[in-house]
């Protein structure tokens, strides 16, 4: 059989329906036209913007201020300041303690039968900042602000200086 067919001697018939438009191509040029094409613009024009005007944001840094014991009578500001730190600081405090039993239940899963032995590290470890975190926080409930927490340990250094007499 040859190669190059001869089309003239096997001309295709014409097809008898008409050649329509395909509605949905019309719907897909109108649509990418008035509205993805003005929102890429704009967000092609702020990424060129953007990357003009690099900023890197690893995490907030804030500067300590005194805690609630220095603070002056009256001085209302110095209380916010330092009742936002102790907030702070009580979250950082959670962290630490979610941490430390999350490396302990990784070395539960990792060692299985063994993880008496092989993890007592790590138990000591949780047992030392699950109990300094209870002491510092333990019994202030939800709504405990940084005056509780300052007369908690306080109430606390008078039981340890009677016990020690």
């Amino acid at each position: 059989m040859p190669e190059d067919h001869d089309w003239e001697a096997y001309k295709v018939p014409p097809t008898r329906t008409p050649v329509v438009p395909n509605p949905v191509n019309f719907f897909q040029s109108a649509f990418s036209y008035v509205f993805d094409a003005p929102v890429t613009f704009v967000r092609e024009w702020i990424e060129q913007w953007q990357s003009k005007n690099k900023f890197y944001y690893y995490h907030q840094k804030f500067r300590r201020v005194p805690d609630l014991s220095q603070c002056l009578d009256g001085d209302y500001l110095c209380y916010y300041e330092a009742e936002a730190q102790w907030r702070r600081d009580r979250m950082v405090d959670q962290e630490i303690v979610e941490i430390v039993r999350e490396r302990m239940a990784a070395c539960k899963q990792r060692e299985g039968p063994n993880r008496f032995q092989n993890c007592a590290k790590e138990m000591e470890l949780l047992a030392q900042v699950t109990k300094a975190y209870q002491d510092r926080y333990g019994d202030l409930g939800y709504h405990g602000n940084a005056r509780t927490c300052l007369m908690k340990q306080k109430h606390r250094m008078m039981e340890e200086r009677k016990a020690a007499q």
